[in-house]
């Protein structure tokens, strides 16, 4: 079980990152490390590890937590072995970031989150009455780049006042640098801009927000279906924003899933003995 080992490997981490039950991921390389990195594991945080007595109490227990430093040497195992001590579910990434990148797996472009959201936790703003590309936005926002993201909803006209007003990112309107290009959907460039259009699963997704937004369910056979879930999910929540994402990461979580681990599954009747 995640958190019960001391160590955990770079894939079994990452196959564990992309769902609402994914584990706190700690970065406790060295601050100026940190601020010179080009690259941040998907959902990591910086805590600096001299100071994890302050900071421990804040993370709660309901989750599992991950504590990723330069190699997994001193950093990470002196932060995991603390937590445990305080009764966490903590383990040390096997390898560090230096094993996360030698299995080639998926990192985040940290020079242009740091640009877009200088500080975390982050604040976003967009039109209200979310459906397709403003619930796929939030989720992979939350699940990839800012656990903790926070986001606003108001009327379309309202979006580059509250914006200025308040310090959020706006996206998926018109004018601003996080949106559609050309064809493309808002999330398609989120996944340009931070580095994780080439991550298989996350592009194979990308085809089926853009075939369900912009009405071309030719580009991918699950769009109509998630078109059709959308606006369903839309209808049933009325003005309740936050319970349409709450209730639409589950339909993102379940397709990441899918594509992940169960694309090849098939079913048919009547069952295989």
């Amino acid at each position: 079980m995640l958190g019960s080992s001391f160590f955990i490997a770079a894939r079994d981490l990452w196959h564990s990152i992309g769902n609402g039950n994914a584990p706190i991921v700690l970065d406790v390389r060295h601050r100026d490390v940190f601020a010179n990195a080009r690259d941040l594991i998907p959902a990591a945080r910086w805590r600096a590890a001299g100071d994890v007595s302050v900071w421990a109490g804040a993370l709660g227990q309901n989750r599992p937590i991950v504590v990723a430093c330069k190699a997994g040497h001193d950093f990470s195992q002196a932060v995991a072995a603390h937590l445990r001590g305080n009764g966490l579910r903590a383990s040390a990434l096997e390898g560090g970031y230096a094993a996360w990148n030698a299995a080639a797996l998926p990192l985040v472009d940290k020079p242009e989150l740091d640009r877009i959201v200088p500080m975390r936790p982050s604040l976003w703003v967009t039109r209200r009455r979310p459906k397709l590309d403003r619930v796929a936005c939030p989720w992979l926002i939350r699940r990839f780049l800012d656990v903790e993201a926070r986001f606003l909803f108001v009327e379309p006209d309202q979006v580059t006042a509250v914006a200025h007003e308040t310090g959020a990112v706006p996206f998926d309107i018109t004018d601003v640098e996080l949106s559609h290009e050309g064809g493309r959907c808002t999330f398609d460039t989120m996944l340009k801009l931070f580095g994780l259009e080439g991550e298989p699963s996350l592009a194979r997704l990308a085809l089926i927000v853009r075939g369900a937004d912009t009405a071309r369910p030719d580009l991918a056979a699950e769009a109509a279906g998630l078109h059709a879930v959308a606006l369903g999910l839309s209808a049933l929540s009325g003005d309740d924003d936050p319970g349409l994402l709450e209730r639409g990461f589950m339909v993102y979580d379940a397709l990441f899933a899918w594509l992940r681990f169960a694309a090849d599954e098939r079913h048919n009747w009547p069952a295989r003995a």
